[in-house]
């Protein structure tokens, strides 16, 4: 980069530095200081020449130039040049002392400036600023303080200026009178004689070393006094706090009998200041100095003013630190210091003054006075070296103290005590207590309510900083390796050190590891009479399972496999730390378990660390600490050792009373160590725990057991006997006398203490080998389990209803069951109690309350039976039928929580758990196992008949709530059937084709819940139909693998079901139809219509209108081959529009006759016709749904027209002897056929039809009305007139000429031709046309209104009136030609 370049470049920057945005002017001064970085000399001098050419340039921008060029010069101070320098100096020096007034942003860029120049040009920048600092004339004020901060930036370069410097400004501060230039020269006082100090301090390093204090203690006590007696006695505050900072480093500097004349003055006047500044640390650090220089030169002024300094320091160290306010803490580290010189001096009378400030009323000045004992015992070791025992005796009340800052602040003093030795002395252990007490701090203990005024706690609490403070005096101190092992063992196992394990463990690893190094063979724990040390059976129980309760002089609390199994991650990781330990102490444990324990232990830390506190499987985890301490005892395999270990385990049962998951897992503890010792330890040690456990906690029955079933494993027979000993022993008996009744424990206690009982037996049915247990599980276990659930008063067998008793109950019979199923020979053993437990079980069931899932005893019940119906013998049908109904009633009434999507119904009837999250999960975890274990129950019934037969019968339990109007019991109900389907299907052998008979039923059941109102059902059911396809494969002979196409569309369609859109989702219904259609045997189809049929009433109406849409899919699909079923179908299609008036139904039944009309018509009419007279409404509708297609009416019309013209049209019968002229009877089917055609006729749609047969309706009716005039409806309608008229019901007669009249109307009105009717209508034709008097008239008046309004259809009418000329009944030959006549 060219010098032009550059010097453009850095003119572009500094033109724009005139910026009036603030952030643009920082940016500037940022791109100025990089540039500067490549470029310094010529960014140096650009800046230079901007600022020497632009006098005019204010103050602000000079600011910022001045500063980006102190930031080049200090980063590249020693590639400057003689000349930039100097022209640098030179504009500074300008800049500086320009103007008169103070600006001090300006001002103080300019001398900072010179500053950093004279590090390295020092004669350069002195020659400046010394030609401004003239004799006789007071210089500006910049020129002073820069000399000052120079002095400090540059000892040694200044220092040998000073002298002069000193003496020329000594008679300047007289002619000082403004306080501000006063400030300035206390300034530069204080930082000359720092300066000096410092000078002194490296004489070694010095150019001159000739240099002495001598030299400027003249001017220096010249300046002191002026500055103490004038300035200090007559400035303003500002001023007088400068005086005080300058006389601490000038103090040094005084003449030493100078400095002690002026002590017994200066001390008071500087204690002073802390009354009258709040902002003290200035005063604290110059009082320090002042006493470091009184200290030494040996005054003796300070032991009378020593009270007076203690009690002023004291009460400084005592103010509340704000951790906000560093001043303040700044402040009390000074404070501090001077403490530090005191104890120096005077360690008797400052110890005098502190220890008894410990026992105080006062917070702030215990904790206060801690910080001055803790600093003292570091800062002034040598002096406190002889104090120790008094320091440590004067610390008995401080351990005492409840406070938590005042603790905080006595964890500290130990740790600086720890540090020096203190601890080796006597009473140095319970400082190591106190750590430990306060490790242990529960949570509750670690926040303390204070008042408003009070001073928050630190965020490291007092449990946090005991534990740092442990673990560093434990590793980084090599003397408290003496005091601390084994000391720190004591404190394993008391209760009270609980939550002190894990760092207790993380000290103790440490200590143990450096004594390996030391001595790696011998022991770690040496006893040698020392009482106070737990035995290796204490450790282990202690790191093994965590102990609580009293010992000999210690209170046992959990035994590490405590620590590390209920909670392995609190406590800082206790688990962890407690194996780690275990893995050290494996030598003095036992010899023996050293390379068990190194290969098995870093893999129990392994599991811990792949898992946390909320994943971590706590019945996985328990299992794995178990098979450790099995092993263990198995490498041990020292009975005498196993025994020692047992005992000590079993003490501390006892003390768990308040943890019942601790003591539970001791109990698994003590089973398994009772498991490897001998039969007599095995029997003596069950018995002691039955007679000692605490029944009335019903969290402990659990516990116990575990012990028991555990101990089984090996010594089934020694368990067995205690248990029946204890109970044959009184302990159950109840008194044979009324009398005595109250003399034995209540009903409740001995409840509780069967309830264990029968939990004990059924966890030692669990826990036993199973080639013992089949021999024993009937005659040992059942049998006792039912005295212990069963007792007699007064000789009378009493069964409990305690819902505790019951559930152990239910889980040792669910816990036998599954141990005897889980055998060798399991699937052939005889359970001789297996109806009357399941009988028991289904009673519990039934016992519980519905609609609520509080207690797990549903789940366990069904659990035992699922185990109970695997065992011979078989089932009978009705117990097998009422354990099904009981299971499903009680679970399917368990209303769920409210889900997205619900009904409000289903919302406003759900229970509700409560605002707890914690239950509503327990709820959701306990109803789906629930769930699971009905479903397992189900197709272990099932397994018993796996034949479409006993498909059917288990589908047919779960009916009622398929068809349920509840959405959550059909959900429930259709998933438990696409799992029972699904279980059939995969466990179904076929060794010969057979027909599934029943397909056509099942798949009728489900196919309508593929539209119902639950999503989830829906899904549910096309899983059902899709089983029950491939099930119909399988049984014609596919194999299990065989993957059908049509099947397998079925789950492709499944996301049409979750459409909210009906349209979409009965078409999807349509096309699931359609599938069901290509694979459905012929024999199954009317068996599937049929089902379907009876689901048109469903009351969820999306399931009545799926059913319809399948309905009229199959019989279009396959409706050519029901032919022989057509009398059945139309039937039921009668007796369902008579069992209801649904407008979805009605439109339903009309398309299912409508399509099967088209592939059997005559059928279809013939059926209709055979309904009964007069039509009901429900008949009509089906005759008129025959109308909607043009090509079906026609055939409709053809066939009713074959049935009125062929059939005999009435029958001629003498009602009475003596009359002379027969009566004439209507025939029932041309009546009926008249009837249907005018229903026919009447629809709308049959318009075409009508047109298309026109003549020869109109020809067959017009002759139909001749032949029917008086002549009467057949007798059976005739009788049923007169029944429905003697009963007073009202009856609709039918008159057969009407009836012909009406049709023949209705097909005028159908083939246009309204003006006829109405023409007739008005001229009275009708009326005449019905009676024989005026029929002729009648037909007359007809061919009148025809020939006038539909001449257009005469010709052909005309031409089939010919053809009746010849008719058999004369009265048609009549009417035929008075209709041609006219």
């Amino acid at each position: 980069m060219s010098e032009t370049y550059a010097k453009r470049l850095s003119a572009i920057l500094l033109d724009a530095v005139t910026d009036k945005d603030p952030q643009m002017q920082e940016q500037v001064c940022g791109a100025l200081c990089d540039f500067g970085e490549s470029k310094p000399a010529e960014v140096l001098s650009a800046c230079e020449e901007h600022l020497r050419l632009h006098e005019k340039l204010a103050h602000p921008y000079r600011t910022i130039i001045l500063r980006a060029m102190e930031i080049v010069v200090s980063n590249h101070i020693s590639e400057l040049d003689k000349d930039t320098a100097r022209a640098i100096i030179l504009l500074a020096s300008n800049e500086m002392t320009k103007v008169k007034e103070l600006v001090s942003d300006w001002q103080q860029a300019a001398s900072s400036v010179l500053v950093a120049v004279g590090r390295r040009f020092i004669s350069s920048v002195m020659e400046e600023l010394l030609s401004k600092f003239q004799p006789g004339l007071l210089p500006h004020p910049c020129t002073v303080h820069t000399l000052a901060s120079l002095s400090v930036s540059n000892v040694f370069g200044v220092v040998p200026f000073l002298t002069s410097i000193l003496s020329t400004m000594l008679p300047m501060l007289g002619a000082a009178k403004h306080d501000s230039m006063k400030v300035v020269f206390c300034c530069a006082l204080q930082r000359f004689s720092e300066s000096i100090l410092e000078y002194l301090a490296n004489l070694d390093q010095a150019p001159d070393p000739t240099v002495r204090k001598d030299a400027f203690a003249s001017d220096i006590f010249g300046a002191y006094d002026i500055l103490f007696h004038q300035w200090l006695q007559s400035g303003g505050a500002k001023l007088r706090l400068a005086v005080v900072e300058a006389l601490g480093p000038m103090s040094h500097l005084l003449p030493s009998e100078k400095l002690e004349e002026q002590l017994p003055k200066l001390l008071p006047r500087v204690l002073a200041f802390y009354k009258k500044h709040t902002e003290t640390v200035h005063v604290s650090k110059s009082l320090g100095q002042i006493l470091e220089a009184a200290v030494s030169v040996g005054s003796r002024t300070l032991d009378i003013h020593l009270n007076s300094l203690l009690a002023a320091l004291h009460a400084q160290i005592c103010v509340p630190v704000e951790s906000s306010s560093p001043l303040v803490m700044s402040n009390q580290k000074e404070v501090l210091r001077c403490f530090t010189v005191l104890a120096c001096c005077s360690p008797d009378r400052l110890l005098a003054f502190l220890l008894p400030k410990l026992d105080t009323s006062n917070e702030r000045t215990r904790v206060g006075t801690l910080q001055v004992l803790r600093h003292v015992i570091n800062a002034a070791a040598a002096q406190m070296e002889v104090k120790k025992p008094v320091i440590l005796s004067s610390m008995k009340l401080p351990l005492l103290d409840t406070n938590n800052k005042v603790k905080r602040a006595v964890v500290q003093v130990v740790s600086a005590m720890a540090h020096r030795g203190y601890l080796e002395q006597p009473g140095g252990k319970a400082m190591v207590e106190y750590i430990v007490q306060q490790c242990a701090l529960p949570p509750e203990a670690e926040i303390q309510k204070l008042g408003a005024d009070s001073e928050a706690l630190a965020a490291d609490s007092v449990r946090a900083i005991s534990v740092s403070t442990l673990y560093l005096v434990s590793t980084t101190v090599d003397r408290m390796g003496e005091v601390l092992w084994p000391y720190l063992l004591e404190f394993l196992v008391p209760i009270r050190f609980t939550r002190a394990l894990s760092p207790l463990c993380r000290s103790l690893v440490h200590l143990a590891q450096k004594r390996q190094e030391a001595g790696a063979h011998a022991p770690l724990i040496q006893y040698n009479g020392n009482v106070h040390l737990p035995s290796p059976y204490a450790i282990t129980t202690r790191l093994l399972v965590e102990h609580c309760g009293p010992g000999r002089w210690w209170r046992p609390q959990l035994c590490l496999l405590q620590a590390v199994s209920s909670y392995p991650y609190v406590g800082d990781g206790r688990g962890a730390a407690s194996l780690r330990l275990l893995n050290v102490l494996h030598q003095d444990i036992h010899p023996a378990l050293g390379q068990r324990w190194v290969t098995a232990i870093p893999l129990l830390l392994e599991h811990l660390d792949e898992y946390s506190e909320e994943t971590l499987s706590q019945k996985e985890w328990e299992e794995k600490l178990l098979v450790f301490l099995r092993d263990s005892l198995a490498v041990v395999s020292d009975n005498t050792w196993v025994c020692h270990l047992t005992l000590e385990m079993c003490k501390q049962l006892p003390n768990y009373n308040g943890t019942p998951l601790e003591k539970n897992f001791l109990y698994k503890c003590v089973g398994t160590t009772l498991g490897a010792a001998s039969s007599k330890v095995v029997r003596k040690h069950l018995r002691e725990l039955l007679e000692t456990a605490r029944y009335q906690e019903e969290r402990e029955h659990e516990g116990l057991a575990c012990c028991f079933g555990i101990c089984a494993i090996s010594h089934l027979d020694d368990t067995l006997a205690q248990l029946d000993d204890f109970v044959k022993s009184d302990v159950l008996r109840k008194s044979a006398g009324i009398f005595n009744l109250f003399k034995n424990r209540s009903e409740s206690e001995a409840n509780k203490v069967r309830s264990a009982l029968i939990l004990c037996y059924g966890h030692v049915a669990a826990g036993a080998p199973r080639e013992l247990l089949l021999a024993r599980v009937e005659a040992d276990l059942f049998w006792n389990m039912s005295q212990c659930f069963s007792t007699k008063v007064l000789g009378i067998k009493v069964e409990t209803q305690d819902p505790a008793l019951r559930l152990s109950l239910v889980q040792s019979v669910c816990m036998a069951t599954q141990a005897i199923c889980s055998s060798a020979h399991g699937s052939s053993f005889h359970l001789s109690r297996k109806a009357e437990l399941v009988a028991q079980m289904v009673e519990f069931i039934r016992a519980e309350p519905p609609d609520s899932l509080k207690t797990p005893i549903w789940k366990k019940a069904m659990l035992a039976c699922t185990y109970l119906v695997t065992l011979e013998p078989a089932l009978e049908e009705q117990v097998q039928a009422d354990l099904i109904h009981s299971c499903l009633h009680r679970v399917m009434a368990v209303l769920p929580e409210p889900e997205e999507g619900d009904s409000p119904q289903e919302v406003s009837a759900a229970p509700t758990v409560g605002g707890d999250p914690q239950e509503l999960l327990l709820f959701q975890s306990l109803y789906l196992d629930t769930v699971q274990v009905l479903k397992d129950l189900l197709t272990s019934l099932l397994l018993w008949n796996m034949t479409p037969l006993g498909l059917q019968v288990m589908v047919e339990h779960l009916s009622p709530w398929i068809k349920s109007p509840r959405g959550h019991e059909r959900v429930r109900a259709v998933g438990l059937s696409a799992c029972l389907l699904q279980f059939f299907l995969q466990h179904l052998q076929i060794s010969a084709l057979v027909p599934f008979h029943n397909l056509g039923l099942l798949i009728g059941l489900f196919s309508p819940r593929c539209a119902d109102l639950w999503p989830a059902t829906r899904r549910e059911a096309v899983s059902c139909i899709h089983s029950l396809l491939y099930l119909q494969l399988t049984c014609v002979g596919f194999s299990r693998d065989y993957q059908d196409d049509v099947a397998e569309q079925l789950l492709s369609l499944k996301d049409g079901l979750v459409h909210p859109d009906p349209a979409i989702l009965f078409h999807t219904c349509h096309s699931i139809a359609q599938l069901i259609a290509k694979r459905l045997p012929p024999d199954q189809l009317i068996n599937l219509l049929l089902t379907l049929f009876e689901s048109l009433g469903d009351p969820d109406k999306n399931c009545s209108r799926a059913a319809s849409v399948m309905i009229n899919c199959l019989l279009k699909e396959r409706g050519n081959m029901l032919q022989e079923k057509v009398p059945e179908i139309v039937s039921v299609l009668r007796s369902k529009l008579q069992e209801t008036r649904e407008e979805h139904i009605l439109q339903a039944a009309q398309h299912s006759v409508f399509a099967l009309a088209t592939h059997h018509c005559a059928s279809v009419v013939s059926n209709l016709l055979g309904s009964p007279l007069p039509f009901d409404s429900h008949t009509c509708t089906l005759w008129r749904a025959l109308a909607l297609e043009p090509g079906l009416a026609a055939q409709v019309l053809g066939l009713l027209l074959e049935k009125i013209s062929k059939d005999v049209l009435f029958e001629e019968s003498q009602a009475f002897l003596l009359s002379s002229t027969p009566d004439r009877v209507a025939t029932l089917l041309p009546l009926a056929a008249t009837c249907a055609l005018h229903e026919v006729a009447s629809a709308p749609a049959s318009g075409p039809a009508v047109l298309e047969l026109y003549p020869q309706l109109f020809v067959a009716l017009l002759l139909r009305v001749s032949c029917t005039m008086g002549v009467q409806p057949p007798r059976q309608l005739q009788a049923k007139e007169r029944r429905s008229a003697s009963s007073g019901l009202a009856s609709r007669s039918l008159e057969p000429c009407s009836s012909a009249v009406d049709a023949l109307q209705a097909v005028l009105v159908r083939g246009g031709n309204e003006d006829v009717v109405q023409c007739m209508e008005l001229d009275g034709g009708w009326q005449l046309l019905r009676t024989s008097a005026g029929h002729e008239e009648g037909v007359t008046r007809l061919a009148s209104a025809m020939a006038k309004f539909a001449g257009p259809r005469l010709p052909l009418v005309m031409k089939l009136l010919f053809t009746t000329q010849s008719s058999m009944y004369e009265v048609q030959r009549v009417t035929s030609t008075a209709f041609l006549a006219e």
